[in-house]
């Protein structure tokens, strides 16, 4: 069984754990290379997009891969599509793996909005200071609100530099435990923090601390879902995966 598992988010890395060691699947996972050093998986892996929908389509049957695994982020919408798209033309089974979207609860004190323009827009006319962790690829967004401090948190440095006139990157990456997102809310002085329902386990401390510090959170929600259900366990994905376990050719044949 040969599976091209799409990675780059903790749930990808959980299900090659689960797929190391087992000698009914031969796996790949792909990085798309965007961060510079990814955690290298205990499978075999490569780094690098695959020249749209017909280059991973082509990519799918040279390489004759029996199930696609979509584990992307779940901002990756493009990804996904591409992926989607590939696998039917491939006549390749897709298997969708994200986590679900946070919920608020009570005392969080979300602004809801549906994309960057939005979130900038929410930000107001009063300056204020800003932890924005939305990724580097999002920050253009909110050069039409450059009256802001944002301290804008990334897993790599961002090069080049933000077109923000008043800004600090830190580099730092995830789990983050609540103490220390809260104490850097208080050193910091933020004033909101600007997120993406990513949904992950590893940057949910945020959110605590701003409950706890009563701040409000600028909340992206997610892309429309695709038309393929999601499965939110790697396990059940490892399930879905051996479901498509091709039955063995009769003896003699």
């Amino acid at each position: 069984m040969r599976v091209l598992l799409l990675g780059g988010t903790s749930e990808a890395s959980r299900l090659a754990a689960l797929f190391a060691g087992r000698r009914d699947i031969d796996a790949t996972l792909s990085f798309a290379g965007r961060t510079k050093a990814p955690i290298a998986p205990p499978i075999p892996y490569r780094t690098g997009g695959f020249g749209g929908i017909e280059g991973l389509a082509a990519y799918l049957k040279a390489q004759r891969v029996d199930v696609l695994v979509d584990a992307t982020h779940p901002f990756a919408e493009q990804m996904s599509r591409h992926a989607a798209l590939a696998a039917a033309r491939a006549n390749v089974p897709l298997i969708v793996l994200s986590r679900p979207p946070w919920a608020p609860e009570p005392d969080d004190r979300w602004i809801n909005v549906d994309d960057m323009a939005g979130a900038a827009a929410a930000l107001g006319p009063q300056a204020q200071r800003v932890l924005l962790t939305v990724g580097r690829l999002q920050l253009k967004a909110f050069e039409a609100a450059p009256h802001h401090f944002y301290l804008i948190r990334a897993i790599d440095p961002i090069e080049p530099k933000p077109n923000l006139p008043r800004h600090r990157v830190i580099a730092e990456r995830g789990p983050f435990a609540v103490e220390a997102e809260e104490r850097l809310l208080r050193e910091e002085k933020i004033d909101v923090i600007v997120t993406k329902n990513s949904g992950a386990a590893a940057t949910f401390a945020k959110i605590v601390a701003a409950r706890r510090l009563a701040l409000p959170v600028i909340m992206v929600a997610r892309p429309s879902s695709a038309s393929t259900p999601a499965l939110n366990d790697p396990s059940d994905a490892l399930a879905a995966i051996l479901r498509h376990v091709k039955a063995p050719a009769p003896r003699g044949v």
